[in-house]
């Protein structure tokens, strides 16, 4: 069985037994005594201090243990706020010396996407697990060299696709595996935000790979995967991007593409940095799944019909107080019992396979044939 389905497989029954599923794994033994595993943050812009940062006070079996920046103005004060001793500073050169810090076991990447790779081979060469923030890095070849440097050292890697922890993403993919909407015959997944400034490191090709497609088009991708299931066997995109525009001198601004799967269902997947959405829609032969807004830190929303909006659906909890919680403690829980994070290096490898796909049939002007892990080549 191809090992991309097998994973989509696992993650959908652990899903359609309900958030127990991964409670259970991420109970690290009960009765045992057993601190938290000590997580370093690297990278100290939004995502990291203001977003996962203040998660570890929701989990139960992870705390911040280290910082690493290149402010180390900034990484003293975030030290200080957090209670941490100045040997848990790090700045990027010395970022090699962590090796040598039994409070440290996991080094969790929140740079730009274009050092994703070098850090996390980094961080495995020391010794450490790695929690990745997604994309999973630029290229196919630097997410292979990823994998590759964890297996060597013999360290987890995982990749920071909260969705599959959040509450209303969850519910979802369990509506659909039990047939809430019948047979899943097309999805629509639509992710985009005003991008304003043009001097973000989002909209630089060196520092991004990319433009919406490399941030808020991995959203629509993985939804269109993980809500039906099933692995895409071809893609066809096109791009829409003003150039005159400076904030996309060097980057795409909206990408359209469309996924075909095995059983015959549909995926029409949109990114954009010149308009906001954050929608999945899931239509079957009896009926429909839609959130809207779909995938934001909080305040999703979901409903279940016919031909609309008719039932408003409440999830049951998700594995941790937060969907970021649940994140950090199953890497945790994945460390400790051996087992494979639901959302490991080979399911950000096989992200970026489509999406150097998608990005070559906008090049191209035609289909691409996606050929299970293989690399995908055009269709004649």
């Amino acid at each position: 069985m191809d090992m991309g389905r097998r994973n989509l497989m696992i993650s959908a029954a652990a899903l359609t037994l309900g958030p127990g599923a991964l409670r259970s794994s991420s109970a690290l033994g009960a009765g045992r005594a057993e601190r938290p595993l000590g997580y370093a943050i690297v990278g100290l812009g939004y995502y990291g201090l203001d977003v996962i940062i203040p998660q570890f006070v929701n989990c139960a079996h992870s705390r911040l243990a280290a910082v690493v920046s290149g402010d180390p103005d900034k990484a003293k004060r975030v030290a200080a706020a957090n209670g941490l001793p100045a040997r848990s500073i790090y700045s990027y050169a010395d970022f090699d010396t962590i090796r040598d810090n039994p409070d440290v076991d996991i080094v969790y990447v929140c740079l730009p996407n274009a050092l994703h790779a070098a850090y996390t081979i980094r961080a495995a060469r020391a010794g450490k697990h790695v929690m990745c923030e997604k994309p999973m890095a630029v290229s196919v070849a630097e997410c292979e060299a990823m994998i590759a440097a964890c297996k060597t050292a013999n360290r987890k890697l995982m990749i920071g696709y909260r969705c599959h922890f959040e509450a209303f993403n969850r519910e979802a993919m369990r509506l659909a595996r039990t047939g809430a909407a019948g047979k899943i015959r097309y999805v629509r997944s639509e992710h985009g935000f005003v991008q304003r400034d043009p001097s973000k490191w989002r909209l630089k090709r060196a520092l991004s790979g990319g433009g919406s497609l490399m941030d808020m088009g991995i959203y629509s991708l993985q939804a269109a995967r993980y809500m039906t299931g099933e692995e895409p066997v071809a893609v066809t995109a096109r791009e829409s991007t003003d150039r005159r525009d400076p904030r996309f001198a060097e980057v795409e601004d909206m990408i359209d593409w469309t996924l075909e799967f095995p059983s015959g269902a549909i995926a029409g997947c949109q990114s954009m940095y010149s308009a906001n959405q954050n929608r999945i829609l899931l239509m079957g032969d009896a009926g429909r799944i839609e959130l809207e807004p779909a995938t934001r830190y909080a305040g999703n929303m979901m409903w279940l019909g016919k031909d609309g909006r008719e039932q408003a659906v409440t999830p049951p909890a998700g594995p941790g107080k937060t969907q970021f919680a649940g994140q950090l403690d199953h890497l945790v829980a994945s460390i400790r019992t051996g087992r494979e994070p639901i959302v490991s290096g080979e399911e950000g490898l096989r992200d970026m396979r489509i999406v150097e796909a998608i990005y070559r049939s906008s090049r191209e002007g035609r289909t691409i044939r996606l050929d299970n892990n293989r690399r995908p080549n055009a269709r004649t």
